[in-house]
């Protein structure tokens, strides 16, 4: 029994125990590669083919050398069919056949067996590994022969065991070349292993079918493709990036050389920046006025209403002595000309007199 073991970043290969294990990383990329390529094209021929099966014909062989017909409407077909020359010795087989998927099996004494042992975390990678062994475990080389293997059995803990079964590319492509006339939509050569089961070894599908080789095949290239435009559109970005940049860069020249243009021709005093702080101190500020009330207003008194309109304030509210407030409010040095611009009444239900004043405000902003 032939036992595979693991190279460092690379997928199971059988060898001497005690040799070592080396592979470059462009072959480990293109075995990643070929495996998920071989996958998604697997999955996607499985999805097209549940979603448009095509009829399976089935000729076995038996031990006599003829081959039985299975197939689905086979009422008036012969239920033998014997194979010389070559050729087919049927007339119906062409109507039976066309259109159809069709599988050969031969017998198990045209096909040398191995079993093989591996690690259980080489399932994923079994088709790789034969084709990658097929010469240290029969007498052919990969392209001088047609394999299979079995549905892997666990072993252990850690090991998986399957059957492989092999046989010259001759015998298959003999069988094939005779039932292609028919325009079968794909011929499959198997073999029946002793535990039961079957063993597909070669399958070829006919034009315009899908093929997962050649799916695989596409999307590699369209992987390639993608990777080429990656790398173009990565370098544009990074051309248009500078490009952009340079005119960001000039843009922004620009601007301060505007602004110190515009910075030189407002330093006069009727220059929009002059205006706008002149008026910022020539305006009284609210927080000011406000302030200045709090402290010269009495206790007894209670602002109700406050107006601010330029320089002008305008207050209303109660208070005990409402002449009072004249004097107060102009002995502050932010306000003059108190008057009072209402009458100053009282209600039964006012605790003091209801007082409107009015007073000019001096802006006392200059630091």
């Amino acid at each position: 029994m032939s036992r595979i073991v693991y190279c460092r970043g690379t997928t199971p290969s059988t060898a001497p125990l005690e040799g070592p294990c080396e592979m470059s990383s462009l072959d480990s990329l293109r075995a990643i590669l070929d495996a998920w390529t071989g996958t998604v094209a697997g999955t996607i021929v499985a999805a097209l083919e549940r979603v448009a099966a095509p009829r399976v014909v089935r000729l076995v062989e038996t031990d006599a050398g003829a081959f039985a017909l299975e197939a689905a409407r086979s009422e008036n077909a012969p239920k033998e069919i014997v194979f010389e020359n070559g050729k087919f010795a049927s007339a119906d087989l062409a109507q039976i056949v066309r259109g159809s998927r069709v599988e050969i099996v031969l017998r198990p004494s045209r096909f040398l067996f191995r079993p093989l042992e591996l690690p259980a975390r080489a399932a994923d990678f079994l088709d790789g590994i034969v084709r990658a062994q097929i010469d240290r475990l029969t007498p052919w080389s990969a392209s001088e022969a047609v394999f299979g293997c079995s549905a892997p059995v666990a072993h252990g803990s850690d090991g998986i065991t399957t059957e492989i079964a092999a046989a010259p590319r001759k015998l298959a492509v003999s069988y094939v070349e005779a039932v292609s006339p028919f325009h079968p939509s794909a011929v499959a050569i198997a073999t029946e292993v002793a535990a039961g089961g079957r063993i597909k070894v070669f399958e070829q599908r006919s034009r315009g079918a899908a093929d997962p080789v050649r799916l695989s095949r596409v999307l590699q290239a369209v992987l390639a493709l993608a990777a080429v435009a990656a790398v173009i559109g990565s370098v544009a970005a990074s051309y248009l990036a500078d490009s952009l940049g340079a005119q960001e860069r000039e843009l922004e020249r620009q601007i301060a050389q505007r602004r110190a243009a515009l910075r030189g021709s407002e330093t006069g005093e009727r220059s929009p920046l002059a205006l706008l702080e002149r008026r910022k101190y020539e305006t009284p500020a609210s927080v000011i006025v406000l302030e200045s009330l709090s402290r010269v207003l009495p206790d007894h008194t209670y602002v109700t209403e406050l107006h601010l309109s330029g320089n002008k304030l305008q207050i209303g509210g109660i208070t005990r002595d409402a002449p009072s407030l004249i004097p107060l409010i102009e002995q502050s040095q932010h306000f003059t000309r108190a008057t009072f611009y209402a009458p100053t009444t009282r209600s039964s239900s006012d605790p003091g007199e209801r007082f409107h004043i009015e007073a000019q405000i001096e802006p006392r902003n200059v630091p």
